[in-house]
């Protein structure tokens, strides 16, 4: 009778356990779905990467202005499309938002990049990924890929080429 109750005991235990698990894989899975990146409404993920200026940049948590991430590489045609919107963009606002030009260099050649930097005259941080830090943590799969972040450090928007219009608008509405 006695072994009885301590292999009922041993089987309360492991079922216990089991549903444990079951609820704490359901919230993980719920806070960020597996396979993509950061949407919105969800926190961005925090990243440090060092910049062309010697500096390392922090994304992720609390701001003082919104934050344009941008990914892109200097072979990418549409990157170079919305290169002369996001300079102009960010001269013309730089006191309303913040814009970090993340160079997935993992997949450039740092000449090329410090080449486009100088031909578009990029005053933002233009940040370097070596090691493709920023895809694991982003996981997007195409670039240029921009992610728009408040004050608070939430996604608002994941945009791919940038409507220079839109985006405007945008800044405008987030620096009220």
């Amino acid at each position: 009778m006695k072994r009885n109750w301590i292999i009922m005991g041993v089987i309360l235990i492991m079922a216990g356990f089991a549903v444990y698990q079951a609820v704490q894989t359901q919230q993980n899975k719920a806070a960020v779905p597996e396979g993509v990146g950061p949407q919105p409404g969800l926190a961005a993920p925090a990243l440090e990467l060092p910049a062309f200026d010697g500096q390392t940049y922090k994304v992720g948590g609390k701001r003082d202005k919104p934050l344009l991430l941008n990914f892109w590489a200097s072979w990418c045609t549409p990157c170079r499309d919305e290169a002369p919107d996001l300079a102009r963009l960010y001269n013309q606002y730089k006191d309303r938002f913040d814009v970090y030009a993340v160079n997935v260099t993992v997949q450039d050649e740092i000449a090329n990049a410090r080449d486009m930097v100088k031909e578009f005259d990029f005053k933002f941080p233009v940040l370097l990924d070596y090691q493709g830090r920023s895809m694991d943590a982003y996981q997007y799969k195409a670039i240029p890929t921009n992610y728009l972040i408040d004050k608070d450090g939430t996604v608002l928007e994941v945009l791919h080429v940038i409507e220079p219009k839109y985006l405007e608008k945008r800044i405008i509405e987030l620096s009220k």
